[in-house]
């Protein structure tokens, strides 16, 4: 699935369906929206990255796509896979602040979000700022922290603030938060509660490199003498930027008819038989959004169904439980995902 639903991603613009313009009378020539130097910043961004990381293309346009969309990001995938040093590479494209947080299961609220001090000299409580008070938090192993401390993050990804003893401190823009988390290790792991995965944009499911991909890898590391070069990249984009990017994926053009199938493909994933839970409607807009930002990336000022379906897993695969039945029966979120997004017809 993940090779049929992302092609979008390749820069080449293979495999992708011809990209004809809206037939919308109310898409006017001066609506349009000129995404020359958001293009042309994102593909700055691949290629620095691609001088430290191999591969995961698919992970890299998707953070940049969430980043444009203004949402938080899930990173799945198993330890070795680069989650981590690609999320802080994209992090290190940026010039605004960053601050990373590693997940234990004695992590308290307050070491996230901060805390109240007593000051002797002004006898008053001074609050203290934690991690979370940054433009881009790395949250690593997001699933080892107790449910006290996950529930904490609720407020600030969804309404980019904090309250504490009555006092609430917004976030500076923008505030992102890409966390990590390992599939397989259950040990010292609490799982995260649908409330939260739901404020995710996408999750985004790791996998190992290709055979080919490893073997780049190697060589890279025993020519550069076992990590000799700093996996560090320069910033190629300021917060200003930034925002002015932002806005213009604002006003990437949707057709009413492709409005619709968004609403049908979350729909149908409330009356699935083999679903337990369906989306909310949060992902209705996750989709949306996603699709606008990876249209921007590919240079296009409005939305085709291959924008959609490319976003569609990544947003969907989070936000659904399978029946018991299904469970039993050795089914995958991923493969009901895949099946939902072929039964619902395209507009055309």
């Amino acid at each position: 699935m993940e090779e049929n639903h992302n092609k979008y991603l390749d820069e080449s613009g293979a495999g992708t369906q011809p990209e004809s313009e809206p037939s919308t009378e109310s898409f006017l020539s001066n609506d349009r929206v000129d995404l020359g130097s958001l293009r042309e910043a994102v593909q700055r961004i691949r290629q620095e990255i691609s001088t430290v990381i191999v591969g995961q293309k698919h992970m890299v346009d998707l953070i940049i796509a969430a980043i444009l969309a203004d949402g938080h990001v899930l990173i799945e995938g198993v330890p070795g896979v680069a989650k981590t040093l690609t999320a802080k590479l994209v992090s290190q494209s940026l010039s605004v602040d960053f601050s990373r947080v590693q997940f234990t299961p004695d992590l308290m609220p307050s070491d996230v979000l901060g805390t109240s001090i007593y000051n002797l000299k002004t006898s008053e409580f001074e609050f203290k700022q934690g991690p979370i008070f940054s433009n881009i938090v790395l949250i690593d192993e997001i699933n080892r922290a107790p449910a006290k401390t996950q529930a904490a993050l609720f407020e600030v990804m969804e309404e980019k603030q904090i309250t504490i003893d009555g006092t609430t401190y917004p976030m500076a823009p923008p505030f992102i938060v890409l966390a990590t988390q390992n599939p397989v290790e259950q040990e010292g792991t609490y799982r995260l509660p649908e409330a939260q995965l739901d404020r995710f944009i996408f999750k985004i499911e790791v996998n190992y490199p290709s055979f080919q991909e490893e073997a780049l890898i190697l060589e890279g590391h025993h020519e550069r003498q076992q990590g000799a070069k700093s996996a560090t990249i320069s910033p190629l984009l300021s917060g200003e930027d930034l925002a002015v990017y932002r806005e213009q994926v604002k006003k990437i053009h949707v057709e009413k008819n492709l409005l619709s199938y968004i609403a049908q493909l979350v729909h149908t994933t409330r009356s699935h038989n083999g679903l337990y839970l369906g989306a909310s409607p949060r992902a209705s807009l996750a989709i949306m959004n996603g699709a606008k930002a990876i249209a921007a990336m590919r240079g296009r000022d409005f939305v085709t169904p291959e924008d959609i379906k490319g976003v569609a897993a990544a947003v969907l695969g989070h936000r659904i439980m399978l029946t018991p039945e299904k469970e039993m029966e050795g089914v995958t979120t991923k493969e009901l995902v895949s099946e939902i997004i072929e039964a619902v017809e395209i507009p055309r």
